[in-house]
């Protein structure tokens, strides 16, 4: 694999580098790398950069801020959506982070997209059961009526039809012996785009 070539700062300035890209569509500039890594001046980045492009893992050109993309070879090592931990569609559960990754390219390529697997039947009238996998695209908003993954707080998480009100919002159970949930300092983090349903 080519990250097995990396030291361990130039390991950490490819995962920013790349966080960004899957995050935001394109990558960082060399400022932005700088602050983030706690580099004095641009110098070291653009060592790091420089290094990383012999490698074959970032192409960049030049007179552009935003430049850097990865390189079709890491495309394919890392084709995939991210596994990015498991949902509550139930009550509020902590938000656990995973490192693996799900080969779903077919059905979704989006920039954002990441999977969470469901715990928990509050959402079984929606056809979203435990052991489902949910694909979600983040976003910072939700309409309403959307199933969204939403935050509180305290970090915890949970999967419920997002309804704004008037000083609250209304998080829907989509199972008729669930009652509603309640809260003023939820945050969303992203809304279902898709549900995967693993063979047995």
């Amino acid at each position: 694999m080519l990250q097995e070539q990396l030291t361990k700062k130039q390991q950490v300035v490819f995962d920013f580098i790349r966080s960004r890209i899957e995050q935001d569509g394109y990558g960082p500039t060399i400022r932005e790398i700088a602050s983030e890594m706690g580099f004095s001046s641009p110098n070291g980045v653009i060592c790091h950069l420089t290094a990383l492009e012999k490698k074959g893992l970032i192409h960049r050109s030049s007179h552009k801020s935003r430049s850097i993309v990865l390189t079709e070879q890491v495309h394919e090592e890392i084709s995939g959506l991210p596994l990015a931990g498991r949902v509550a569609a139930g009550g509020m559960m902590e938000a656990i982070e995973q490192q693996e990754r799900v080969d779903l390219t077919e059905l979704w390529s989006d920039k954002g997209t990441f999977l969470l697997e469901v715990s928990g039947d509050s959402m079984i009238d929606a056809h979203i059961q435990e052991g489902d996998y949910v694909v979600v695209q983040k976003r910072r908003t939700a309409s309403k009526g959307d199933i969204a993954v939403v935050r509180n707080s305290e970090g915890e998480a949970t999967l419920k039809y997002w309804y704004p009100e008037k000083n609250r919002i209304r998080l829907q159970p989509a199972n008729a012996s669930m009652k509603p949930k309640y809260t003023r300092d939820a945050k969303v983090i992203g809304v279902v785009v898709g549900v995967v349903r693993p063979t047995v």
